[in-house]
């Protein structure tokens, strides 16, 4: 046992030591915060450089080594796939790959086939799309591995397009695709590509993304994947299903893990889980206060922050207590916000970007500045040492941190 929970450990603890790497949707850990990391107070004094996109795109940049990689989507039919990879110094476009979509690219007008974020092990890059292709890529941009998924499941599709990120979680990268069609989740081994386990789900949209949370009690990563449904926990070496609770679970915004437990957006409120799984399981709190309306909720401090609507609220994580509330700007808000030591950043679809002063102690945040970026934005931002990068629908820009 000890073997398999070292073994399991191992993949997840180089994306975290990998200094500086921005590996999958919402950062390392799925929590988008890097308190060791200042960000700008006036982000048009500190913009770094601003790079063309040759298609749409939904999914967030990842950073992996210094590059900067993103997906987007092209065409009438939005059916040529692309992966791109820039230096995250210069903003020089180290390689682009194309693909044709296999599956079906029918999406919302508003987002795009390159919805879904890549994910990184440190060693490859996996980006998965709206039309279930997956492509396994080096860091360099030679191909891999390419699955068409649809191929094996037809009707593993939606009217409006599919968007849950992929993540690496022991020897595979895990999938979830949840649909009115055929609905699964599965696990294929990161060198090959082949399917090592597959589990049916419910037949409903579904567009939160699966995450990796280390079971405190065992040391053993555990895959979690929510639904309208149920939320699961499922051993990624074998596809077993380790606890399985019948909580109806948001579709959009996705879990945040915990030391002890889970951050649940649920159809009650935001619920804070305990040891989800075991004797020990309990519910520390539930709140409708501190419900997210999109983006993923985030800790900081000890402190929920989560966006309803256009209201960025923080709760107390101990409590689930709201401890203050600030209207923002911007019609609707997809991007889950970053955090950087003691400021916030989120940014509205039609492309308002705000900075946000969270307060130390008692008090409430402040706006300091706000960006237009003149394209809307519906991907989260990535943030390490060499900058904040946020990716617009058309273009990849890159902002300088405070020295």
């Amino acid at each position: 046992m000890r073997r398999v929970a070292v073994s399991l450990l191992a993949p997840v603890l180089l994306c975290l030591s990998a200094g500086g790497d921005w590996p999958e949707f919402r950062g390392p850990g799925h929590n988008p915060v890097a308190p060791q990391l200042t960000l700008p107070e006036k982000l048009a004094d500190h913009l770094a450089w601003k790079v063309p996109l040759p298609g749409r795109g939904a999914s967030s940049p990842i950073v992996v080594r210094g590059r900067v990689v993103v997906t987007a989507s092209s065409g009438p039919l939005q059916d040529r796939l692309h992966v791109l990879c820039f230096d995250a110094q210069g903003g020089k476009l180290l390689w682009h790959r194309q693909f044709w979509a296999t599956g079906r690219t029918l999406c919302h007008s508003s987002s795009a086939v390159a919805a879904n974020t890549p994910c990184s092990d440190g060693d490859a890059i996996y980006a998965l799309f709206s039309s279930n292709d997956l492509v396994c890529l080096d860091l360099e941009g030679n191909l891999r591995w390419l699955r068409g998924l649809t191929y094996d499941h037809p009707t593993a599709a939606n009217d409006v397009g599919l968007a849950a990120s992929p993540v690496v979680a022991g020897p595979v990268v895990v999938v979830q695709v949840e649909c009115q069609g055929e609905s699964f989740v599965a696990g294929l081994d990161r060198n090959t590509g082949q399917t090592r386990w597959m589990l049916p789900r419910p037949r409903r949209a579904n567009w939160a993304s699966p995450i990796a949370w280390t079971d405190p009690l065992s040391g053993q990563v555990q895959v979690v994947a929510q639904s309208s449904e149920n939320l699961t926990g499922i051993d990624p070496e074998t596809g077993q299903v380790l606890w399985n609770l019948p909580l109806g679970c948001r579709t959009i915004p996705s879990c945040t893990p915990l030391k002890d437990g889970l951050l649940v957006p649920t159809g009650r409120g935001l619920s804070y889980l305990q040891l989800p799984g075991t004797a020990r399981q309990k519910t520390l709190w539930t709140s409708n206060r501190l419900a997210p309306s999109d983006p993923s909720p985030l800790v900081w401090n000890d402190q929920v922050l989560v966006l309803k609507r256009t209201i960025l609220a923080a709760g107390e994580l101990e409590s689930g207590r709201v401890l203050w509330q600030l209207r923002l700007r911007g019609q609707r808000f997809w991007a889950t916000p970053v955090v950087g030591k003691d400021r916030l950043f989120a940014v509205s679809d039609d492309g308002l970007g705000q900075v946000v002063q969270l307060p130390q102690g008692k008090g409430r945040g402040k706006i300091l500045d706000r960006f237009e970026f003149g394209q809307r934005v519906l991907g989260s931002p990535a943030l390490v040492e060499q900058g904040l990068f946020v990716r617009s629908l058309g273009a990849l820009w890159k902002f300088r941190l405070p020295r």
